[in-house]
């Protein structure tokens, strides 16, 4: 991360201005001199006008950053007014995020890291699933960023796998054989269901910001025993679906089912330049997504 070299930064060293900042670039340097111990747990940060002035940008930029900390658990208390504080117990805020953190359920690690990923200027989200319902939950977010003023990436671009309609499932799936197949159709209708919700919310972004948005979906042959997230081409988010055999009530019958809850999957992060596992892993995983996205997977219809 590069500065104008005339403002002194807040540990002492001075930098060389780079056009076009991104918040995400000033995150990643404030982040740095969190987890150093220059700014220390419980310090008040300088004031949003000061880091303007030192990293050359505008206040928004700056404001942008400071929210993408909060989602880290970073910061607290970010707001136009006064100056945030780092937070008071950075232990727990380094095991959450970040290279080598400790794999936690989806819905706790997948929201804040897709909220860090809206604030690129070309947000691209490639996601391998069993349904979009974890994908779903975690990218609100990043959108009430957007509606709060907080965020405005220029375009969006979400490409989707999901199984087949016609295939036949591995999970979920009745314990026994059965002629009729209740569990395939609540899966099939979730399924749709979910991916038209998350169509429906990202193409909004269309009338009401202007941001240039593109959702795509794709049927996959098979089930996935893992579930995928690429971000931004530089973060690979990587969970098993790890399947039980529990009763539940479909369409007031009791049934035993194989399934897996795919929000409670523990999810692995891995990020491009953290070291050549890392970076290998994340290459890996879009030639492997893209390679599926452009040979066997065919149209998908999220219809009945």
């Amino acid at each position: 991360m590069v500065v104008d070299p005339k403002h002194a930064s807040v540990n002492g060293r001075k930098r060389s201005q780079r056009p076009h900042t991104s918040p995400r670039e000033v995150a990643d340097e404030l982040r740095a001199r969190i987890r150093s111990g220059t700014l220390r747990a419980g310090q008040r940060m300088p004031t949003q006008a000061r880091l303007a002035d030192e990293f050359g940008v505008e206040r928004g930029v700056v404001r942008q950053a400071l929210y993408l900390l909060q989602t880290e658990h970073l910061l607290t208390n970010v707001s136009k007014g006064s100056p945030a504080t780092v937070a008071p117990d950075l232990g727990l805020s380094r095991t959450l995020t970040g290279p080598g953190a400790a794999p936690q359920p989806t819905m706790v690690a997948l929201g804040p890291r897709i909220a860090t990923a809206f604030a690129a200027p070309h947000v691209e989200i490639d996601a391998l699933c069993l349904t979009s319902v974890s994908l779903n939950l975690a990218i609100g977010e990043g959108l009430r960023q957007i509606h709060a003023g907080r965020l405005n990436p220029a375009k969006i671009d979400v490409r989707v796998l999901l199984p087949g309609r016609d295939i036949d499932l591995a999970f979920p799936v009745s314990v026994e054989d059965r002629d009729d197949d209740p569990v395939h159709e609540r899966w099939l209708a979730q399924r749709n269901a979910q991916g038209q919700v998350l169509r429906h919310n990202l193409l909004a972004l269309r009338a009401t910001h202007g941001i240039d948005v593109h959702v795509s979906f794709r049927a996959l042959p098979f089930t996935p025993p893992v579930k995928l997230y690429l971000l931004n081409g530089v973060e690979a988010l990587f969970a098993y679906y790890t399947l039980t055999r529990r009763k539940e009530e479909i369409d007031h019958e009791h049934l035993e089912l194989y399934d897996s809850e795919g929000t409670q999957s523990m999810l692995f992060a891995f990020e491009q330049g953290a070291g050549l596992r890392d970076t290998t892993f994340v290459e890996q995983s879009h030639l492997w997504f893209n390679a599926l996205w452009e040979t066997i997977s065919s149209e998908l219809a999220l219809t009945g």
